[in-house]
């Protein structure tokens, strides 16, 4: 099944309208359709307020094209840049905080290899089936952690990102908080997060689930209501199930390749895969505890053996019917990141047609998306909706 050519019209629907028992209102992805809100509603709570531009500037990381991910550094070039939303990740730590990290590995993120009291903290772990070797959240305490400093993740493509290696402390999420509230009464407006729970099922066999602190977090920064400023997401659909039934926040499941199998089903034997979460009984379930989904770009529009831009399925179409928002991840500047049509010269780590690749997904009906340069992705928005 396809949807059809890349300058075809996608789909749009205003959110939580089955819920309230009128028909989805379907509009298309034309300039003025694109700079509508979208609503957060549904799950049999109604349409939400406020609402984001559409297609909707994600900060992934912060803007972690510019600055180490998941800092505090990130997170305010991201919003100063002027990214709607701005993505955290969460792990914890061994006494139960809730951090801002990628992973829970460390290894590549902070400068703990340097930390010779923590040499002996180097282990090798299972973590969702696959073998890692390093230094892991969950063995430090909070103190711990706060020695440590952040540095760039992958140096060899953003070595311009070390420049600031060291600058920043690894924040927890309700520094987070504190930091969106104060900028909100700085600017006059509600910040919106965009907050995940990393390997929920691993961590609540360790007796350090993260749904609960997480909800008690929401509950006490006045982010625990179907009208927050904050989207929770996971790869692991159970947890957006578990806080579906600790707060009304807006909630979304991320979606990997079709035929890989989220974790939490591989541990319930849970038979399917990703390629029956995408299809409409799949999505169906789905937005019965969710408002959304977040697939990899891939689910959009697959690449074919060249590594170009291929064929566009039907799932913005087929999610929007079931009045889900989709938010698709991730776009980069960088030739490595896009797709062959996008790329510019050979140099992999030079930027290339970035524009181009966000126009091709924004003709689709996508609603938002996760970008590493916020810039970009803003500048590629209003040409977009002003033509």
């Amino acid at each position: 099944m396809t949807q059809g050519a890349r300058n075809t019209p996608g789909r749009r629907t205003v959110l939580g309208a089955a819920v309230l028992g009128s028909a989805a209102v379907a509009l298309p992805a034309s300039a003025q359709a694109a700079e509508r809100a979208v609503e957060t509603g549904r799950g049999g709570q109604g349409p939400a307020k406020p609402a984001l531009p559409v297609p909707t500037i994600i900060g992934h990381r912060g803007a972690s094209g510019y600055r180490p991910e998941h800092t505090l550094g990130s997170y305010q070039l991201a919003l100063d840049l002027g990214a709607h939303v701005i993505e955290q990740d969460l792990v914890p730590t061994k006494d139960g905080h809730l951090v801002c990290r990628h992973e829970n590995d460390i290894t590549a993120t902070t400068d703990v290899a340097d930390h010779p009291e923590f040499a002996g903290r180097k282990t090798t772990k299972s973590i969702d089936g696959v073998s890692l070797t390093g230094w892991f959240t969950e063995d430090f305490t909070l103190a711990e952690l706060k020695t440590l400093r952040a540095k760039e993740r992958i140096p060899g493509v953003r070595q311009r990102n070390t420049l600031y290696d060291g600058r920043w402390e690894v924040p927890t999420f309700e520094e987070v908080l504190r930091w969106a509230d104060e900028q909100g009464r700085r600017l006059g407006r509600k910040i919106w997060l965009y907050t995940e729970t990393k390997h929920p099922t691993y961590f609540r066999g360790l007796g350090l689930g993260l749904e609960e602190p997480l909800a008690k977090l929401l509950r006490r920064y006045g982010r625990d209501r179907k009208d927050s400023a904050i989207f929770l997401q996971s790869f692991e659909p159970s947890s957006m199930q578990r806080m579906a039934r600790l707060v009304s926040s807006p909630r979304v499941v991320l979606l990997d390749a079709a035929g890989t199998r989220p974790w939490d089903f591989k541990v319930a034997n849970d038979p399917r895969t990703v390629a029956d979460l995408v299809k409409p009984e799949g999505l169906k379930w789905i937005s019965s505890y969710a408002q959304g989904i977040g697939p990899t770009l891939d689910l959009i529009i697959p690449k074919d053996t060249t590594g170009k831009l291929g064929t566009p399925t039907t799932l913005v179409r087929d999610a929007h019917a079931k009045g889900l928002i989709l938010h698709p991840y991730t776009l980069r500047d960088e030739n490595a990141f896009l797709p062959a049509d996008f790329r510019r010269g050979t140099d992999p780590n030079a930027y290339g047609d970035a524009f181009g690749a966000f126009r091709a997904y924004f003709e689709q009906g996508i609603d938002g998306i996760f970008t590493d340069n916020p810039d970009t992705g803003l500048l590629a928005r209003a040409d977009f909706v002003s033509r």
